[in-house]
């Protein structure tokens, strides 16, 4: 079987998934703890890709799609909130992903080059594609939190 396929990377999603939920929903009352958890939880995808033989600078673009997709997302979630609370977290962090994907790509793509251009395999695979993206997601929106929650100290109240 390929330790690359859709069915492995299926598996590592899943598990991963169920490791994020069930780590956030112990730290989500804590926001200054919020956004160094989701950096932290950022790496965990790194592991299936290590034990299929992959390397970690092979997902880059990958993981730079992810880290400024979801990153400048929780950017435009978060002055949702500020602006008009539960419905403005929803409508900015939907019309936000919708931006960032296009500027994302573009930084995806760049970085694809460039990988190629060094002898980099950077062939896309169900497990180094959702694994890479998986980890950007949460690193970059991970160091969005941590920013605006610690440096920043915006508080966001939950009523």
């Amino acid at each position: 079987m390929n330790k690359e396929g859709f069915i492995p990377a299926l598996i590592s999603v899943t598990i991963i998934t169920i490791v994020i939920v069930s780590v956030m929903y112990f730290i989500l009352n804590n926001n200054r703890l919020i956004g160094p958890v989701i950096i932290i939880l950022g790496f965990i995808p790194w592991i299936p890709l290590k034990l299929s033989g992959r390397t970690i600078k092979s997902t880059g673009a990958d993981i730079i799609f992810g880290a400024i997709d979801t990153g400048f997302l929780g950017v435009a979630a978060l002055i949702g909130a500020n602006f008009a609370g539960i419905l403005g977290a929803i409508v900015g962090g939907a019309v936000g992903d919708s931006i960032t994907d296009g500027y994302a790509g573009l930084f995806e793509g760049k970085m694809a080059t460039y990988l190629r251009k060094h002898g980099i395999d950077e062939a896309r695979t169900p497990l180094s594609s959702s694994m890479g993206k998986m980890s950007g997601c949460l690193i970059g929106v991970g160091i969005v939190l941590t920013i605006a929650w610690s440096l920043l100290n915006i508080s966001i109240s939950f009523s």
